[in-house]
């Protein structure tokens, strides 16, 4: 007997099966949905925004929380704009914020700097790297991620958010962590401590 329309049109069966939900927004995603996320994982968090800012001013306790998950043995991992970057200021040019690109970077470096010793990585991306690390932001808990492509214009919390889980080789968590933060990190540089 064939399944009645309305269920097979609720099944995801094609490659968006690994798509959670969708926001058009990253700040229309609950914050409930975030801290989850990062409660939840327990061998690889990858946060690689352009400044990271937001994770400070939104998740209750969060310097602690990713803490005690480095010291714990999940892999923390921050990858960062470089303030100092042709990419960052131009950015800045497009943004006109008050609170600059520049200036969400260093709180986060200023964050991180705190943290050295708990075994959390934090880099730079490259400067060749940089606009495409700008124009696409991917947070990795375990097998999920957030990602945020980002707008022309506008801050980050302005542009879309997709959540994904990964169910298999080859899907869009992959083609998102795989074929762009990892390869982002990989020809990444360290962090300088200040």
């Amino acid at each position: 007997m064939a399944w009645p329309t309305a269920v097979r049109g609720a099944l995801k069966t094609g490659s968006d099966r690994e798509v959670v939900a969708v926001y058009p927004y990253r700040s229309a995603c609950p914050s409930t949905v975030w801290t989850e996320l990062i409660s939840q994982a327990h061998e690889d968090i990858a946060l690689a925004g352009f400044t990271n800012y937001f994770l400070w001013t939104q998740q209750p306790h969060f310097a602690r929380t990713i803490t005690d998950k480095a010291r714990a043995g999940c892999r923390v991992r921050f990858l960062l704009g470089d303030p100092e970057s042709v990419t960052t200021r131009q950015r800045e040019d497009v943004e006109k914020s008050a609170l600059t690109v520049s200036t969400r970077i260093r709180i986060s470096i200023a964050e991180l700097d705190k943290l050295r010793e708990s075994g959390i990585e934090a880099r730079f991306s490259s400067a060749a790297d940089a606009p495409s690390h700008l124009a696409l932001s991917v947070f990795r808990f375990d097998s999920t991620a957030l990602v945020t492509p980002h707008l022309a214009s506008g801050v980050g919390h302005d542009s879309p958010l997709l959540h994904l889980r990964r169910t298999g080789p080859g899907g869009m968590f992959d083609r998102f962590c795989q074929h762009h933060l990892e390869e982002l990190w990989e020809r990444s540089r360290p962090m300088e401590a200040n």
